[in-house]
């Protein structure tokens, strides 16, 4: 009489490998997250030597964060300045990754030495963002290069960073400098892992290199494009360093340059130590993140889950 065999089960070894990970996300982030939150219904801060709380106080922080100040709702401000310098970054940089990343992936082309523009393109993302605003902030003052040149051409000069405009445009120029590299060769993994075969039938039936682009290589890399959009998102809503060194922790001028993240700081950084105030404003900082977050992803993907395809190769030579 045969024995019966065994089924053998390896789901467990699923759940083996990604505890690791499991439990590093419950200890590192679910848990301060959860405590962030808590700590958000307290007034909880230094006065001078003295600590005050912590004491239940429910929304007062909220409705605090969210009182007009002089007119001006503060946290509001500092949302659309941390919105426009990302924009005004993230746009040029997705645009011009993009753009890089089909010239370097182009069989037609057949750049030659494509490792080292790689390397090259990279490199900026491996100097540290502090480096990178001394370098700028040396290079606009008042005394640098960009003014001795204006100085020479036209006799005066322009102080950048009493100019709001002037220091956005370089703060978000900078984050495009430092993040462009990274961009590109995510796009350039994504391009070259469409089928080939696609290429070479749009090719066949006469298509040209724009219709190719528009109905076949980007509707297929909408996947990357979104993740690269969602990351860069939360990347620029957690802006800090840059905007911190240029301005010297003020954000000026006028606090045009004030982001999310610098705020917090204000709070948790210090003397004061407003643990209270600090969780109300990082709740904000997630909700913003998640709500821009979903409305980046609804507006990248066609019914509702399923992201957008590429049509078909006869219709692109339509």
């Amino acid at each position: 009489m045969d024995k019966k065999r065994k089924s053998v089960s390896y789901a467990k070894w699923g759940y083996i490998f990604i505890a690791p990970f499991l439990i590093v996300f419950i200890v590192c982030q679910l848990i301060p997250l959860a405590s962030t939150v808590y700590n958000s219904f307290f007034e909880n801060y230094m006065n001078g030597l003295d600590q005050v709380g912590p004491n239940f106080v429910g929304f007062q922080n909220y409705i605090t964060l969210f009182t007009p100040k002089n007119g001006n709702i503060d946290i509001l401000n500092y949302a659309w300045n941390t919105m426009l310098m990302w924009i005004m970054g993230a746009i040029p940089q997705l645009v011009f990754s993009l753009l890089l990343a089909v010239i370097f992936t182009s069989a037609r082309l057949n750049i030659k030495g494509q490792t080292f523009f790689k390397t090259v393109i990279y490199m900026p993302n491996l100097v540290m963002a502090s480096a990178f605003s001394m370098l700028f902030f040396t290079l606009f003052s008042n005394v640098g290069p960009v003014n001795q040149i204006i100085q020479a051409m036209t006799n005066t000069t322009f102080n950048f960073f009493l100019d709001p405009m002037a220091t956005r445009s370089i703060v978000a120029f900078i984050n495009f400098l430092m993040w462009f590299g990274n961009t590109t060769i995510l796009l350039m993994a994504g391009i070259m892992g469409i089928d080939q075969s696609l290429f070479e039938a749009a090719s066949i039936d006469g298509a040209n290199s724009t219709q190719v682009f528009f109905k076949i290589t980007l509707p297929l890399l909408m996947p990357i494009l979104l993740y690269v959009a969602i990351t860069s998102l939360i990347g620029g809503l957690q802006m800090f360093d840059v905007p911190q060194i240029i301005t010297a922790g003020s954000g000026n001028p006028q606090r045009s340059c004030m982001t999310l993240i610098m705020a917090l700081n204000r709070y948790i950084g210090s003397g004061s130590k407003n643990y209270g105030m600090g969780g109300a404003v990082s709740v904000v900082i997630f909700i913003i993140t998640g709500a821009l977050s979903m409305i980046v992803f609804k507006s990248m993907v066609q019914g509702g889950d399923k992201p957008k395809k590429a049509k078909k190769i006869k219709g692109a030579v339509k």
